[in-house]
C-alpha cells in the first residue's frame, strides 16, 4: 500500500512540476491578437468590485464618461453572468504605438443635487466601500501601480481604486487621471508583411488632479496642473468628507488619461498571463511546497499508522480467529472477542433513513467526479484565465454530466439496503441538493438584485440553469438510477442476523463527537493552506491556477479522509459497535465543518461592515462547505465499505 501511494504521489508530482509549462498553453478560441502601429486598441471596462461589501457594481452605475451612442455589452457566457462580469465598451481611445497626454475624455457631473440632499454622492459612497475599476485591453485586465512617498508597487489583481481618503484630513479624493502604460511585443515578421505588435502587459497608475478648465460651446476648453508632484495631493474642486456634509465648489469633473507604450522584448504574448497566475509574486512556489510537504508529512504518518495498527493487528486477529482447536486445546481457551463478534451484523442496513445516507453517497459521488474532471481539465490548461467564465461553466457542466453517477451510486445503495421506495430516492437525488443550492442561490441573488449588484444574475440566465437543471440533470439521474437498479444488491461476505447484537459502552475516545473532531481535523490539516490561496481568489479576486498543486492537494484530501475513516472504524468493530454507516459518513465528512469554521478565520481580512456581506459570505461558505461535506462523506463510506468487505472477506465463520 506505501509503495502505490509513494508512485501515485510521484506521478503527481510530476504533474504539479510541469504546471508551468500549463502557463503558456492557450486553446484555440483565445487567439492571439496583432495591431499594426496606429491600429485602434479597444479598452473596455468591467464590473467595480470591493473586498468590504462583496457586492460588486456595473461600471457605469457611477456618472464615468460614456462612449458616444452609449456602452455596448460584450457577448458573455453563463460563467461570465454568473460571476458577475459586465463587460462594456470604454470611451478611451488607444491607437498602437500612439503617445498620448492628457487627452480629454468628458467632463461628468457628479450630481451636485444629490449631494446638497441627505443622500451621499455615488462617488464619495463608493470611494468609503474600497471600490475598484477593472478595465481590460485585449483581454488582458489591468494592474494596478501605486505609488508613496518611497517605493512604487504593482499588483495584479483587484483592479485599481475608484479613489482614495485622505489620512491627514479624511477628506475623499477621486481618481480622475490615469496614466495606461501599455507593453507590446513585436510579432515575427514573415516575408514583406507589414509590422505588427501584440499587448503583453497593461497597467494603470491613478491620479487625483484638480484641473483648471471652463466649458465653451461644443468643446471644452482646459488646461490641467502638469505639476507631478501634486498629482497625489490635489483633486477636483468637489471634496467630500466622508462622515460630514459635503463641501461642494461645483458639481463636474474632468477626466484625463495618458498613454505610454513600452516596448518589451522578453515577455511574450503566450506568457502575459504568468504574473497573473502567480498571485501578484507575492506567493511563491515555495509556499505550494511547503504545503504539499506539511500535506504528505500527515500522510506518512497516517500511513504509517494504518500499516502498524491495522496491518498487523489485523493478521494477528484473523490468524487468532481462523486457527481451528487441536485436541490439545479446548475450544473454550479460544474465546472470541473482538470485532469477529459483530460478524452477523456488520453489514446490517443502517438504522437511521437508509434513503437519505444513499442519497447522500450518491451527492457526493456526483461532486467527487465533477470535482476531479475540473481540476484535470484546468491542469492540462483548458479552462484559462484568459477565457473569462470558463472555469465557473465547466464546474456547472460537470455537474449536471456526473447526474448519471449520482442516480447509479443512490440506486446500487439504496437497493443493497432493501428499500422499496426507490421511486422517492430517485426524485430525491434529482431535486435535493440541486434543489437546495438553487434556493439560496436564489435567495442570495435576490438580494444582489436589491443592491443593484451586477452579481444579481439575469431572469434569461436564470431559465438557462432550471433548462441544465431539468432538462439534462435530472433526466441523467432518472438513467444512472435505472442502470443501478437493474445491477443486483451489493454482495457481502457474510450474512447478517435477524436479531440486532447488543451493544457495549463505548470507551470515551470513540464517542461521536470525539471522532467527528478528529476524523475532520487531520484532513483539513492537510489542505488548509492551499484553501487560503483558493478562498483569496473567491474572495479577493486573486487569479487561481496552480492547479497542478491543487490536484495533488485533492488527491492527499482523499487519502487522508480514507485513512482517518479506516482507523476509527477498526477501533469501532474492536469495541463491537457495528453501527458504522452513518459514522464512517460524519468522520469523513467533518472536514467541511472546519472548512466552515476556518472560513470564519478568513473573513476577518474582507473588513466587511455590513449585514449583506454576512449574508453572502457566510451563504456561499456554507453551501460550499455543504458539498464539501457530501464530497468526503462519500469518500468515508466508500472506502469503510471497502475494508470490511475485505477483512470479513478474510474470516472463516461457521
Amino acid at each position: 500500500m506505501i509503495t502505490d501511494t509513494v508512485v501515485v504521489l510521484t506521478l503527481l508530482a510530476l504533474v504539479a512540476l510541469s504546471n508551468h509549462a500549463c502557463h503558456a498553453f492557450y486553446l484555440p478560441g483565445v487567439n492571439p491578437q496583432s495591431f499594426a502601429e496606429g491600429d485602434p486598441v479597444k479598452m473596455k471596462v468591467n464590473k467595480m468590485t470591493s473586498s468590504k461589501t462583496l457586492l460588486p457594481i456595473e461600471y457605469y452605475r457611477l456618472p464615468f464618461c460614456q462612449p458616444r451612442g452609449g456602452p455596448k455589452m460584450d457577448n458573455e457566457n453563463l460563467g461570465e453572468f454568473l460571476a458577475g462580469d459586465r463587460i462594456e465598451s470604454s470611451p478611451y481611445v488607444l491607437n498602437m504605438k500612439t503617445e498620448m497626454y492628457c487627452e480629454q475624455v468628458c467632463i461628468a457631473n457628479l450630481g451636485v443635487a444629490e449631494q446638497r440632499g441627505m443622500k451621499k454622492n455615488k462617488f464619495v459612497r463608493a470611494i468609503n466601500q474600497e471600490y475598484h475599476n477593472n478595465w481590460i485591453v485585449d483581454n488582458l485586465s489591468a494592474a494596478s501601480k501605486a505609488e508613496d512617498e518611497t517605493t512604487i508597487t504593482t499588483r495584479y489583481w483587484q483592479g485599481f481604486p475608484v479613489g482614495f481618503i485622505a489620512d491627514d484630513s479624511h477628506l475623499a479624493y477621486l481618481h480622475n487621471h490615469v496614466n495606461l502604460e501599455i507593453m507590446y511585443h513585436p510579432v515575427e515578421k514573415i516575408g514583406d508583411e507589414e509590422q505588427k505588435y501584440r499587448v503583453v502587459r497593461f497597467t494603470v497608475e491613478p491620479f487625483s488632479i484638480k484641473h483648471d478648465f471652463k466649458s465653451s460651446g461644443e468643446k471644452d476648453d482646459f488646461t490641467s496642473n502638469d505639476d507631478e508632484n501634486q498629482r497625489s495631493h490635489t483633486t477636483y474642486d468637489m471634496i467630500t468628507e466622508p462622515d460630514r456634509e459635503p463641501q461642494l465648489a461645483s458639481g463636474q469633473v474632468l477626466f484625463t488619461y495618458d498613454v505610454h507604450w513600452v516596448e518589451n522584448l522578453d515577455l511574450h504574448w503566450a506568457s502575459r498571463w504568468d504574473i497573473y497566475l502567480s498571485m501578484d509574486n507575492a506567493i511563491p512556489a515555495k509556499v505550494h511546497w511547503l504545503s504539499i510537504a506539511n500535506s504528505l508529512v500527515i500522510v506518512v504518518v497516517l500511513s504509517a499508522m494504518v500499516v502498524a495498527i491495522l496491518l498487523r493487528n489485523l493478521r494477528q486477529d484473523l490468524a487468532r480467529y481462523n486457527r481451528l482447536a487441536t485436541d490439545e486445546e479446548k475450544a473454550d481457551d479460544l474465546e472470541e472477542k473482538g470485532w469477529k463478534l459483530v460478524h452477523a451484523d456488520i453489514f446490517r442496513p443502517p438504522s437511521f433513513s437508509p434513503l437519505l445516507l444513499s442519497v447522500c453517497c450518491g451527492t457526493g459521488a456526483q461532486l467527487l467526479c465533477m470535482t476531479f474532471w475540473t481540476i484535470i481539465f484546468s491542469a492540462m490548461g483548458f479552462l484559462s484565465p484568459a477565457r473569462r467564465g470558463a472555469l465557473l461553466m465547466a464546474e456547472l457542466l460537470f455537474f449536471v454530466l456526473m447526474g448519471s453517477v449520482n442516480g447509479y451510486v443512490t440506486a446500487r445503495m439504496y437497493k443493497t439496503f432493501k428499500g422499496k421506495a426507490w421511486q422517492n430516492a430517485t426524485v430525491c437525488t434529482a431535486l435535493g441538493f440541486p434543489g437546495l443550492c438553487f434556493s439560496l442561490f436564489f435567495a442570495l441573488d435576490l438580494i444582489a438584485w436589491g443592491y443593484g449588484s451586477s452579481d444579481a444574475v439575469p431572469f434569461t440566465t436564470m431559465l438557462v440553469l432550471l433548462v441544465l437543471w431539468f432538462g439534462i440533470s435530472t433526466p441523467l439521474v432518472f438513467v444512472g438510477a435505472y442502470f443501478g437498479y437493474k445491477q443486483d444488491a451489493i454482495e457481502f461476505p457474510v450474512k447478517t442476523s435477524n436479531i440486532p447484537r447488543q451493544i457495549p459502552d463505548q470507551p470515551w475516545f470513540m464517542s461521536i463527537p470525539f471522532t467527528v473532531f478528529i476524523g475532520g481535523l487531520l484532513p483539513f490539516g492537510a489542505c488548509f493552506v492551499e484553501l487560503y490561496f483558493i478562498l483569496a481568489s473567491v474572495w479577493m479576486d486573486y487569479y487561481y491556477y496552480v492547479f497542478g498543486f491543487l490536484f495533488l492537494v485533492f488527491v492527499i484530501l482523499i487519502i487522508t479522509c480514507a485513512e482517518i475513516t479506516l482507523l476509527f472504524n477498526y477501533f469501532q468493530l474492536c469495541n463491537e459497535d457495528y453501527h458504522w454507516w452513518w459514522r464512517s459518513f460524519g468522520n469523513a465528512g467533518s472536514t467541511a465543518i472546519w472548512v466552515f469554521l476556518y472560513s470564519f478565520v478568513y473573513f476577518q481580512q474582507l473588513e466587511a461592515n455590513s449585514l449583506t456581506t454576512y449574508v453572502l459570505y457566510f451563504g456561499y461558505m456554507g453551501l460550499a462547505s455543504l458539498g464539501l461535506f457530501l464530497m468526503t462523506g462519500f469518500i468515508g463510506v466508500a472506502s469503510t465499505l471497502w475494508f470490511n468487505k475485505t477483512i470479513f472477506g478474510s474470516l472463516k465463520v461457521d
